[in-house]
């Protein structure tokens, strides 16, 4: 176990990651429904134990960090400089995002001669009933604004409401803030509990390879290879346009405004990159994506307590570019003409359905019917286009959030960059978790 233990946590992560994946393709194609059964009845539930573990943590940390963070800031007018730099840089980067998705779509042309005589009217009629019952997924922004503020903070806290807890959280802090010496005993037990958040989410840390095993196991054991034979152009440019992205936008933002090593950003991030692959979700990720962040890449506990909660709940890159992808394969497939007003259209529509995601499985695939309409598409071909990539779109959505958590690192950095706390002696040096 020792031997085990002294090797980098992100190497283990994808040591897990390889094996999940060649054992899932040897039961998948080995063993055939047998192995499917296997994968799910006695491997699966091992790997949501540890989906499970992240999110138990995921509440509890954000409120304690997040407290600590604005009590450490020891000014209330801080968080108007560092939530507004925030704020810029992730809609920028999602406005980058869905260009690149675009002209990669463009290029690669993802629909062009499918076959869409390939769509059972039993997968049809199914997508139909889930664009139906999640008809109120999506809301106007006036909505969303609304419901940041929570009616009850104890329902915010059971339900799991990222924002509504982001937002009692700076209160809290704020509130901690002007007490003065009032507050100071509260701050002190918050600062104390977020350190015990941290300990315990480094405990469960140790355990991503084992669960990250499990969930590759169960998705390639169902999933095989045939996503490859069956929409093979569509992955490729989704997986292309993504790497792009990270490289060339994240890329860019760390060499070119925080002049920092880009190979050393990029290894400090992997371990909350690899969590993100198997679990799918920047929420579930978030307790890992904080610790790489302060511990790999030094940016500040009041940075990465503020910023990355804010990221992994409204900063949605992958999901911006994966709306424009969709929005060409649907045109290509359909044969619809697209101009430059179609484009910038779209564009927009994705940026700003992106930052209205739910937390829903697979919501970012149905947000695309707003996306969709916006070409013309009529309903039937929106239903047709969602019965096609739904059955892959598990494959499509771990691309989607390790694009997302990326961004979520790469901005917290530059906020810690610019608010001038970011330690750029441990961004620069070898990865300790």
């Amino acid at each position: 176990m020792g031997g085990w233990l002294k090797i980098t946590l992100w190497k283990r992560v994808m040591l897990g990651l390889v094996l999940g994946i060649l054992l899932g393709l040897g039961l998948h194609y080995g063993v055939g429904e047998t192995g499917i059964n296997i994968a799910t009845d006695w491997i699966y539930p091992f790997g949501k134990a540890f989906i499970n573990l992240i999110k138990m943590l995921v509440v509890p940390l954000i409120f304690t960090t997040l407290v600590s963070g604005v009590t450490a800031m020891g000014d209330p007018a801080k968080l108007g400089s560092l939530g507004g730099r925030a704020l810029g840089l992730y809609m920028g980067t999602t406005l980058i995002a869905v260009t690149i998705g675009l002209s990669i779509g463009t290029l690669v042309q993802p629909g062009a001669g499918f076959d869409l005589g390939l769509v059972s009217k039993d997968a049809i009629a199914e997508q139909q009933s889930k664009i139906d019952s999640l008809a109120g997924a999506t809301k106007g922004l006036g909505e969303r604004l609304l419901e940041i503020i929570p009616t009850n903070p104890v329902a915010a806290f059971t339900e799991g409401n990222t924002l509504q807890i982001i937002f009692f959280a700076i209160i809290f802090g704020v509130g901690c803030l002007l007490a003065k010496e009032a507050g100071k005993p509260i701050a002190t037990a918050v600062e104390s509990a977020a350190d015990v958040m941290m300990k315990i989410t480094h405990f469960v840390m140790e355990l991503a390879p084992f669960g990250v095993f499990a969930l590759m196991t169960w998705v390639m054991a169902n999933q095989g290879l045939q996503v490859l034979t069956i929409l093979g152009k569509m992955v490729f440019a989704h997986y292309l346009a993504c790497s792009l992205h990270m490289i060339i936008t994240h890329g860019g933002i760390v060499k070119g405004i925080l002049k920092l090593p880009l190979i050393r950003f990029f290894r400090g991030v992997v371990d909350a990159q690899a969590v993100a692959f198997s679990t799918s979700s920047s929420s579930a990720t978030l307790p890992v994506t904080i610790t790489c962040a302060e511990q790999n890449l030094g940016v500040s506990k009041s940075i990465a307590s503020s910023v990355l909660p804010l990221g992994a709940t409204i900063n949605m890159d992958g999901t911006a570019l994966y709306q424009g992808l969709i929005a060409l394969f649907a045109a290509q497939a359909f044969g619809i003409q697209l101009d430059l007003v179609d484009y910038a259209m779209v564009a927009m529509t994705a940026t700003l359905v992106s930052v209205g995601t739910a937390g829903i499985p697979s919501v970012s695939l149905f947000l695309a019917t707003t996306t969709l309409a916006v070409i013309g598409c009529t309903p039937d071909q929106i239903v047709i286009v969602l019965a096609v990539l739904f059955p892959f779109d598990r494959l499509l959505d771990m691309m989607r959030t390790v694009t997302n958590v990326t961004g979520d690192v790469a901005v917290a950095a530059t906020v810690a960059k610019w608010e001038g706390e970011l330690d750029e002696d441990t961004f620069k040096r070898v990865s300790t978790v």
